[in-house]
């Protein structure tokens, strides 16, 4: 059995393939087009889905799009209604383009696919299961559990903001939902609005500025106060109430009424680019402590509901790592485990696995660890591909067997330099996990600013996550798992961590970032902590060996992993975006698979890029 899976429209557009229940194919949008969370009609990832199985359109047995668009426009026509007259403004800005695109989405999806080949439309089997549902099948299916709990939360899909379901066997039950306006991801994304960042891509930001805010601060106390008194009604079953007087994302263009929330917090809203100050760090932290504290008591309540030993997360808050190591770290659940792409691309998946076990009633065979494939499922490319497609630039290169080129890049890393690393599959989802990846050792001082400033051309409190050898990241972090997807943030082991000098953390941000925090700076966060991907020999060989071999070479078993592209641009696909990115960064070596490139034997590069804000 063949199903195509789409989510598109709205953010992160994205396309997956499975044969027979195997997931065998996925790709985000952005990663071809190269615009940042393209949210357009996947052609592009629909063709290389089907490119890579050998399928045609009529082949398929059926196509899932990710959510119900009338049950969308049932929310948006009633949210105004009970609003008004507030909100006319947004209102005669939104309808039009309901009416001419998503009231007719089946009539666009057929469309859209007269361009990515020609088919018989009475031949292909449309389905839209609902957002949350293939929210929940995208984590629940995959996983290796015959029988869990499965907790999503994001923004909104029609009505549903969150909710909490019961998967055993094929079948998934929903027992609890917390619908529109409430909201907990759509609070989380307010405050990314309020300090600066993008709503729908800068909320992770968010999340790196939050261990800067001061633990000890009154300040602190007084803004969670604030929050939970004036914002957010939390109730013991983790539901919640938002204050919408306070709120603009209902009716609104905006996120939030910024005056009303200027008096409430004593500062007004950060634009852009200005510098960050400590009561912005204090207030990231706010309600990232708020965050922890809703998702927990979700997921309480989640174990009091289903009985279950084990719990499932997706939805674009469970891309929150930090509430993700704390959830773990509670011990509600014996095991937990994340989607990899958690958020709306994830939903191609969700609706595929939903259409093959619930639509046609398919046996389901749970597989371990799971069913994801380590999330490598995106396009390869082989040595033939390298050469034809970098010709035009006559680059200066070097071939190597595996045996000669992971010691040879374990030294070039060991000797300080940055190396962009492209191997095999590209990954699905928002982290770059060793096919698509920038590596560097982890043990410099000045490798988390030579990174930001040089390679990433990012904000310099960014942290970066380390790649560890599942073999010995116990000896590195207080970690209990396996963390393959890098969604958990957890400490780094105390007897490797420096102390804190005296008043440490009454100091500016930019006196922070200078002090060393342990033996390995480069991916230690400012509370200790660290975003772990631990790397499985199973899943990705390749990406495992090299980091042996450096593990040989310096006795270090991990490397410095960060996504391989540079800030407002999406992770590379293909050879040649990662040598224009190569070629515009001040990376020191780039590796194609077996092929190693050297910046200073280049030719002279010439073409420049602008590096968009994200």
């Amino acid at each position: 059995m063949n199903i195509l899976g789409i989510s598109a429209f709205y953010h992160d557009s994205a396309a997956c393939l499975i044969q027979d229940g195997k997931i065998v194919a996925a790709a985000q949008e952005e990663r071809f087009t190269r615009i940042k969370h393209d949210a357009a009609f996947p052609k592009n990832a629909i063709e290389y889905c089907l490119e890579f199985s050998g399928l045609s359109i009529d082949e398929l047995d059926a196509i899932a799009f990710y959510d119900k668009p009338f049950l969308k426009f049932e929310r948006l026509l009633e949210t105004y209604l009970s609003f008004a007259p507030k909100g006319i403004r947004s209102f005669v800005t939104a309808i039009p383009v309901w009416l001419k695109e998503k009231m007719f989405l089946k009539k666009l999806i057929y469309d859209s696919l007269k361009e990515v080949g020609e088919y018989e439309k009475d031949e292909v089997t449309l389905l839209f299961p609902e957002h949350h549902l293939s929210h929940a099948a995208s984590a629940f299916y995959p996983s290796k559990f015959e029988n869990a709990a499965i907790l999503t939360i994001d923004g909104v899909g029609e009505w549903a903001t969150a909710s909490i379901c019961l998967g055993k066997g094929n079948e998934i039950k929903i027992l609890r939902e917390l619908k529109f306006p409430h909201s907990l991801g759509l609070l989380y994304s307010a405050f990314t609005y309020y300090l600066g960042f993008k709503v729908n891509s800068g909320e992770y930001k968010l999340m790196g500025l939050a261990p800067y805010g001061n633990p000890d601060s009154e300040l602190l106390q007084d803004y969670i106060e604030k929050i939970k008194t004036e914002l957010v009604d939390i109730r013991e079953d983790g539901s919640i109430w938002l204050n919408q007087t306070y709120f603009d994302y209902a009716t609104g263009l905006r996120m939030v009424k910024d005056k009303k929330w200027e008096v409430l917090f004593g500062f007004p809203r950060r634009e852009g680019e200005a510098e960050l100050e400590q009561h912005e760090a204090d207030l990231a932290l706010a309600i990232q402590m708020v965050t922890e504290e809703i998702v927990i008591k979700m997921a309480k309540e989640a174990k009091k509901l289903t009985g279950a030993n084990a719990i499932c997360l997706a939805g674009g808050v469970a891309l929150n790592c930090v509430a993700n190591g704390k959830l773990q770290n509670e011990g509600i659940f014996e095991e937990v485990y994340f989607q990899p792409a958690a958020g709306d691309a994830g939903g191609a998946v969700g609706a595929t696995l939903a259409t093959q076990f619930i639509y046609f009633d398919e046996k389901r065979s749970p597989e371990f660890p799971d069913s994801m494939n380590g999330a490598y499922l995106g396009p390869e490319f082989f040595n033939i591909d390298v050469e034809r497609a970098l010709r035009k630039f006559k680059p200066k290169f070097k071939h190597y067997e595996d045996s000669d080129l992971f010691p040879k890049i374990a030294k070039i890393l060991d000797e300080g330099n940055v190396v962009g690393w492209f191997s095999g599959r590209m990954e699905f989802g928002p982290r770059a996990l060793g096919g698509r990846s920038i590596i560097a050792d982890p043990r410099r001082v000045d490798m988390q600013k030579k990174l930001n400033l040089k390679i990433k051309k990012r904000e310099s409190f960014r942290p970066f996550a380390p790649s560890v050898l599942a073999e010995y990241a116990s000896e590195y972090f207080e970690l209990n798992s396996g963390s393959p997807y890098m969604l958990l943030v957890q400490p780094i082991k105390e007897e490797l961590c420096a102390e804190l000098p005296k008043g440490y953390n009454g100091l500016p941000l930019r006196e922070k970032l200078a002090v060393k925090r342990s033996d390995y700076p480069a991916i230690t966060h400012i509370d200790f902590s660290a975003r772990i991907q631990t790397v499985h020999k199973d899943t990705n060989p390749r990406y495992w060996s090299l980091i042996d071999a450096f593990r040989e070479q310096t006795g270090c078993a991990m490397v410095v992993n960060t996504s391989f592209n540079v800030r407002g641009e999406p992770i590379v696909c293909t050879p040649e975006d990662a040598y224009r990115c190569f070629m515009n960064t001040e990376m020191d070596y780039l590796v194609i698979g077996e092929y190693v490139f050297a910046k200073k034997e280049q030719p002279e590069w010439t073409e420049k890029i602008e590096f968009d804000k994200d």
